[in-house]
């Protein structure tokens, strides 16, 4: 037994000798100058007798002996000498000792073996990318009940559409470069706290301000979470493992949008699924749907307590046994699950590269409390700016412009569209409806009450005389040239309801929210408006709700076979002609939209242009997380990422106000843009074969 654990430590033994990987039989730890004790203890057993057993005679007189004094001064010779070393004589042994360590890591990663540790924290970074997912879809699903609760107008609207994604965009930059400095695990469980809680508290906010600033805190803390997830899991993977099984976490941002679709589908349409407290305070339906689909974020939350730090960030701040302990767990997990539970971890020793960061500990004397908090955080912020500037050196400047660009056209096409084809889907919708409009022309109504509703019709040049109009409803309704005398309107709710160039005589307005702006270049002679209705109403159930949801739903699910295609070929065919292809085969599906002239066929070109897409998602999140070192792999990951959510403000703003005016336009520019991303990224270094540095 003793000569084949020996065999096994001689087998990861490092090839230039400088650190031994793996323990010796007797099973105990062994620091880093375990060789020469080890050597010491052979001697005493095979011999008996050694020098250096024999008494010193100056030891009884207290003085150290000679071959003491040169160990210690041979101790202390590196720490008093690293004082005067040049700064890049300092990195350029850190660097070699990171390569050291990327290749010894990935032996111990291989020992610990893939089993129910990584499928453990698969399912709980799964949650958090769900939320991530959840929280893109949430205020398209809310805006249309939320304008009427919030009496919001097309500017407000248009702010709270792009306020999620300024959130992300700083949250991904703010967050992924606190992550290299205080840890994956630690900034991961801030990040969903924040979302969590803004989340929570938007749904119960009534002003839109207020309402508007949650979403945009909410936003900013899931937005850190997706740099710290892939960076996070990519470092409990071995090579072999990590293209495939990083596209397979992908696929919670698809189970993100489908169970915000759901859930809006299921949810928001019941009106009365809420509750009034006195007639300022409203909890509409809308809002039970935001409290829910914070769930994923608190549930991902819970369960990251349990999971330990990440072992490879823990070695690169020097932390040597708190990475030691937890692969030791990792192992133990997955050889007990694999029913092997006498097999032994064999490392005993991890190269730790040199610290060259300059901490200063604060002792609680100096200054107050706050003044200790401002040097810690100006210190951890300028650590972070630091690694923002080094992603730029002439050593990653390249790659670090290449993917930005590949990420910028990615998102600027992808998530243009994405908002594109509901709101073409709604123009479609609204000129057929419109083709269906009543015209009414010169009718004279005379003591008649009006108790019903009343939808999509034009009224020219009526007369209306005696009159009463109670408990109705107005929707898409025009009064144009029309006479209203002595008529009674009460409890009268309307939606787009106008009147235009009217003659309104002795008419009373009792309870409605017929509004001043309603009447429009009309003359109103003696008539009295009466306890007006206050603030918006949810006045009807759109009957286009459905559909915008079932699209959304569609549009998730049908990302379905191409992240399994990704997942199965990541490792396969490599990252660079993942990218390309994807991007190129999306390109293609973009000109097929210029035949998309019903609702049917732009939801099918939707859902396969989401379909050829995805894998280039997939791939530029494995790419992002390979080319970067440990200490700079989130912050890299969150640049880039801000910069897409950049694209995407970009997309959604230019797309949509060509809705109802061109296809042209949007159609060309998420072509082109993609094509050029898909080209450049063909000239992309590949590092399927790579070990994690």
């Amino acid at each position: 037994g003793g000569r084949g654990a020996n065999q096994v430590s001689d087998d990861y033994r490092y090839q230039d000798g400088n650190y031994e990987g793996y323990a010796p039989s007797d099973g105990y730890y062994h620091g880093g100058d375990e060789p020469a004790h080890e050597e010491d203890a052979q001697s005493d057993v095979t011999e008996g007798h050694d020098e250096d057993d024999e008494v010193y005679e100056g030891e009884y007189q207290g003085i150290p002996h000679p071959d003491d004094i040169k160990e210690k001064q041979k101790k202390r010779a590196p720490a008093v000498a690293d004082e005067y070393r040049d700064r890049a004589d300092l990195m350029a042994e850190r660097m070699e000792d990171e390569e050291q360590l990327a290749h010894q890591y990935e032996n111990i990663i291989e020992e610990c073996g893939h089993g129910r540790f990584q499928w453990t924290l698969f399912f709980v970074l799964g949650l958090a990318l769900m939320a991530d997912g959840v929280e893109v879809f949430v205020v398209g699903f809310v805006l249309p009940s939320a304008e009427k609760d919030m009496c919001l107008s097309s500017s407000n609207k248009g702010m709270l559409g792009l306020i999620v994604y300024l959130g992300m965009m700083v949250g991904a930059v703010m967050l992924g470069g606190l992550a290299d400095k205080l840890g994956r695990k630690k900034c991961l469980i801030i990040s969903l706290a924040i979302n969590a809680a803004f989340a929570f508290l938007s749904s119960f906010v009534q002003g839109y301000g207020f309402f508007l600033f949650c979403r945009l805190i909410s936003g900013l803390g899931i937005g850190g979470s997706l740099p710290i997830v892939f960076a996070y899991f990519s470092e409990f993977l071995s090579r072999e493992k990590r293209g495939e099984h990083l596209s397979w976490l992908c696929m919670f941002w698809m189970i993100g949008g489908i169970f915000a679709s759901a859930m809006a589908w299921s949810i928001i349409p019941h009106y009365g699924w809420g509750f009034s407290m006195g007639t300022k305070y409203h909890f509409h339906s809308w809002r039970v749907f935001v409290l829910v689909c914070s769930l994923p974020c608190i549930a991902s939350l819970v369960a990251l307590k349990f999971m330990p730090e990440s072992p490879r960030f823990l070695l690169e701040i020097g932390k040597h046994d708190e990475a030691w302990m937890i692969l030791k767990h990792v192992h133990d997990t997955n050889m007990r699950a694999k029913g092997e539970p006498e097999r032994v971890f064999t490392v005993s020793y991890i190269k730790t590269p040199k610290q060259v960061d300059e901490f200063i500990e604060i002792q609680s004397s100096t200054g107050t409390w706050y003044q200790r908090w401002l040097v810690r955080i100006r210190t951890t912020f300028k650590q972070v700016w630091d690694n923002v500037l080094y992603c730029l050196t002439a050593q990653y400047r390249m790659n670090t412009l290449m993917l930005a660009v590949v990420w910028f056209t990615m998102a600027l096409s992808y998530y243009g569209l994405i908002v594109w084809f509901p709101d073409m889907i709604r123009y479609l919708q609204e000129e057929a409806y419109e083709s269906r409009v009543k015209i009414f022309d010169e009718e004279e109504v005379s003591h008649f009450t009006f108790n019903f509703t009343l939808e999509n019709q034009i009224h020219r040049n009526g007369e209306y005389r005696n009159d009463k109009f109670i408990g109705m409803k107005f929707k898409e309704v025009r009064f144009e040239d029309s006479l209203f005398e002595e008529c009674y309107f009460e409890d009268v709710t309307s939606s787009e309801t106008f009147f235009e160039n009217c003659t309104i005589i002795s008419t009373v307005f009792y309870n409605t929210d017929l509004y001043e702006h309603k009447f429009i270049n009309c003359r109103l002679i003696n008539s009295t408006f009466l306890k007006e209705k206050e603030g918006c109403h949810l006045d009807f159930e759109e009957d286009n709700d459905f559909l915008i949801y079932l699209v959304s739903f569609l549009g998730s699910l049908s990302v379905l076979p191409g992240n399994i295609i990704s997942a199965l070929l990541m490792d396969k065919i490599g990252r660079i002609k993942m990218i390309g292809g994807s991007m190129l085969i999306s390109a293609v599906c973009c000109f097929f939209l210029f035949f998309g002239n019903s609702e049917s066929a732009m939801i099918g070109w939707q859902c396969l242009f989401c379909g050829a897409s995805i894998a280039a998602w997939n791939a530029l999140d494995v790419i992002t997380v390979e080319l970067y070192p440990t200490d700079k792999r989130a912050t890299a990951f969150g640049i880039l990422n801000g910069l897409c959510k950049f694209g995407a403000i970009l997309g959604n703003s230019i797309f949509a106000s060509f809705v109802g005016i061109t296809k042209v336009v949007p159609i060309l520019l998420a072509s082109s843009a993609l094509v050029g991303g898909g080209l450049l990224a063909l000239r992309l270094p590949e590092t399927r074969e790579q070990v994690l540095m």
